[in-house]
């Protein structure tokens, strides 16, 4: 943007514009390809990454890039906002913004979309100084019109004061907007120790409408003429559909069509019951294709097989055979960990309305660029003719930022098969059927001991499924073979920054699609290189606290975070009879998390009581959401820690719900507490940060309760 006095007034329109009586205030992506901004119209589009608009009814409404998909990003981007503009709180709104190529992301080069725990960190600056723009053009319209110098002139809660004035900023909005546009980079940003929002635990947007039913989610689409389908898909990854005898479907109250499309048979109806009865009703004979063998059995023989050779080096220093010789001991270690869904409580849906030059898409996407993009490809329209519409999104934990846009292409072909708008519904089974894993994998290590039980030399073997490998995410995913996501936490562990190591990845195809799952490469990494780091420990008869410091000492980041976890569990006091601690420390996403678990054991069963989180995410902008991710992030580890598990016999998948492919219940669900690690360091994520501790945590309680080891998840003792 133009930061000169005689910035033309269409340079101006594209950074602030009037709409509604309302002051908009945008500002650029460096990078960003085009300018969208208000045509006339109260739904304005504009190019920054986040923008705001202040109403003459006195209402903010921040705009968000991201996608809100219960990790708080709602309220957290609106902080930063709310922050610099000196905002009244209670007058914020937020909407998800359209997507558009101005929206993009500078971590996904360019690509609009919401993952790896990045929505707040990547835009800490960028909204601030939106909001710091739109509060210097109301003070400056508020020292035009009372004749005063900006000097004289403060804000609060949502109004210019100068003297004993108040000015609610609606009032101003008006004259603010035929201001000279200014560089966000100009406008002086307040500091850390001025801060009134930031940093101060503060109760989420979205609680109102997701409590009274308010709140739309993709699920909640409907409208006049809206057609239901539901599709047949091969019981097989690969195979399809060689006819189809839809006589009894048809015949299904309701059904309406029943047509091919290249994922299957979509049966459409009226509503979603009977276009489920209906598909229960076709007759499909289908070509199973050549993963009809696929067994889970033979693939962990197959990755034992792989792991026993070296890989491609993903990491590697010094002479590790050399140094292998010279230790005093040396242990050889196998773990391994299975596919996994993700299986958000809302499971995947999307609504098209397409026409001949244009396509409507309602759906809860984390890719907005992606499913544009295909969109367009697929329709023959141009990118600018797909309108995607943002919902709510139930849980998404990656599975609905798919390379091919899957769910959302299938819905298009659905719309274009039908000739009427459609909403293709995935049943829970359909979800947990429906592909895009957490990839098995299996790790193989060999560790050698110094004489005083520290490690030496670390060769670790990494099997398990690519996922960057053939999308169209290869080139930033994919180095020289190597698929980052998973040797992550392995290959950049600090644990083996000062010794010899090798790492290296076998990345087999299966035919089985995988994608990021909550936390990516970390949620096995993490399991592995913690559950590890505690053998030694006991190798060297060391207490695995004391053990960890030393390794950690030179980290101090990992080592501020361990030490407030364990003050905080009060690690080395009583506990009752039958319970027993554990502990893990792992960076992911940039920031930092230590977790003391608490376990029982009684006929078997593991029980988790109480679970201790410290983490270090540098600038804490909310806390109270980021208690609410750690409790979250321990919830869903602990699913896959004690439950969760996909397996495959004769190509199929063998779960189906909920009650075969369990999470954790309620009644499960430890007491969790949180404490924030003071910090001005760097910032990083917190959506995922929860979630590889809290699995090699329980691990080691485990064993320190019982003796027994748990190299596989999820955890089971052997007596069960």
């Amino acid at each position: 943007m133009n930061s000169r006095n005689d910035i033309s007034r269409r340079g101006f329109l594209k950074s602030t514009a009037i709409v509604g009586g309302a002051l908009v205030v945008a500002f650029t992506l460096p990078g960003g390809r085009r300018l969208a901004w208000a045509a006339g119209t109260d739904n304005a589009t504009f190019s920054p990454n986040a923008f705001l608009r202040v109403g003459s009814d006195n209402s903010v409404t921040v705009l968000l890039a991201h996608s809100e998909m219960g990790q708080g990003i709602w309220t957290g981007l609106a902080m930063l906002i709310a922050e610099e503009l000196d905002a009244d709180w209670s007058k914020i709104r937020v909407e998800h913004a359209p997507a558009d190529a101005a929206y993009g992301s500078k971590v996904f080069g360019g690509l609009q979309g919401t993952g790896g725990s990045t929505s707040i960190w990547s835009e800490f600056d960028r909204y601030r100084q939106a909001g710091a723009v739109a509060r210097t053009l109301l003070v400056q319209a508020a020292a035009n019109r009372l004749g005063v110098p900006v000097e004289d002139i403060r804000t609060e809660n949502g109004e210019v004061i100068v003297g004993e004035k108040h000015i609610p900023y609606g009032d101003l909005a008006a004259e603010a907007s035929q201001l000279p546009a200014l560089d966000p980079a100009s406008v002086k940003l307040k500091e850390a120790k001025d801060w009134k929002v930031i940093g101060k635990p503060t109760k989420r947007l979205d609680t109102p409408e997701k409590i009274n039913g308010s709140a739309r989610f993709g699920m909640d689409v409907q409208f006049e003429g809206l057609m239901t389908a539901v599709v047949a898909r091969s019981p097989v990854f690969g195979g399809s559909a060689k006819s189809f005898d839809a006589t009894r479907a048809k015949a299904v109250p309701g059904v309406r069509q029943v047509v091919q499309v290249p994922s299957g048979v979509a049966v459409i109806a009226d509503h979603y019951w009977a276009a489920k009865v209906g598909r229960d009703a076709l007759t499909v004979d289908w070509d199973l294709g050549q993963h009809a063998g696929l067994d889970s059995v033979k693939l962990l023989t197959e990755f034992k097989k792989l792991a026993t050779t070296k890989g491609q080096t993903a990491a590697q220093s010094g002479d590790i055979s050399a140094s292998l010789d010279k230790a005093a001991k040396t242990l050889d270690i196998e773990y391994h960990v299975p596919y996994l869904a993700h299986a958000p409580m809302e499971p995947l849906n999307c609504t098209v309305k397409l026409n001949a030059d244009s396509c409507e898409i309602w759906t809860g996407t984390q890719f907005q660029t992606v499913d544009q993009q295909v969109t367009a490809k697929f329709t023959g329209l141009k990118p600018e003719q797909v309108q995607v519409h943002t919902m709510f999104l139930g849980g998404g934990f990656g599975r609905r930022a798919t390379p091919t846009s899957d769910f959302v292409t299938e819905a298009v072909q659905v719309a274009k098969a039908a000739g009427v708008p459609v909403k293709t519904v995935w049943s829970r089974e359909d979800d947990v059927h429906g592909g895009y894993y957490r990839s098995a994998f299996l790790h193989k290590a060999r560790i050698g001991l110094d004489k005083d039980g520290l490690p030496l030399a670390w060769e670790q073997v990494i099997v398990g499924q690519s996922i960057g490998a053939g999308t169209p995410f290869e080139a930033m995913l994919v180095h020289e073979g190597i698929d980052h996501t998973s040797v992550e936490g392995v290959a950049d562990s600090a644990y083996l920054k000062t010794i010899a190591h090798h790492v290296s990845l076998h990345s087999p195809t299966t035919g089985i699609p995988v994608l990021w799952w909550r936390s990516v490469g970390h949620s096995h990494t993490g399991f592995v290189m913690e559950s590890i780091i505690d053998e030694l420990a006991n190798a060297a008869g060391k207490d695995p606290l004391e053990y960890r410091r030393v390794l950690l000492k030179n980290e101090p980041r990992l080592l501020g975070a361990l030490n407030l976890a364990a003050e905080k569990a009060n690690w080395g006091s009583p506990l009752p009879n039958g319970h027993a601690r554990g502990i893990a420390v792992h960076a992911s996403f940039g920031s930092y998390v230590a977790q003391v678990a608490e376990v029982s054991v009684t006929d078997d069963v593991i029980r988790v009581h109480r679970v201790v989180c410290a983490v270090d995410c540098g600038v804490a902008v909310n806390p109270q959401g980021i208690a609410a991710q750690m409790e979250s992030g321990v919830a869903f580890g602990l699913s896959a820690a004690l439950h969760s598990k996909l397996t495959f016999k004769d190509g199929k998948v063998q779960q189906s719900n909920f009650h075969d492919f369990q999470v954790l219940r309620l009644n499960e669900m430890p007491v969790v507490e949180t404490h924030i690690v003071p910090s001005t360091d760097k910032m990083g994520g917190i959506g995922e940060t929860a979630v590889p501790p809290v699995a090699p945590a329980v691990a080691n309680a485990v064993f320190a309760l019982t003796g027994q080891r748990l190299r596989e998840l999820p955890l089971q003792l052997a007596g069960v």
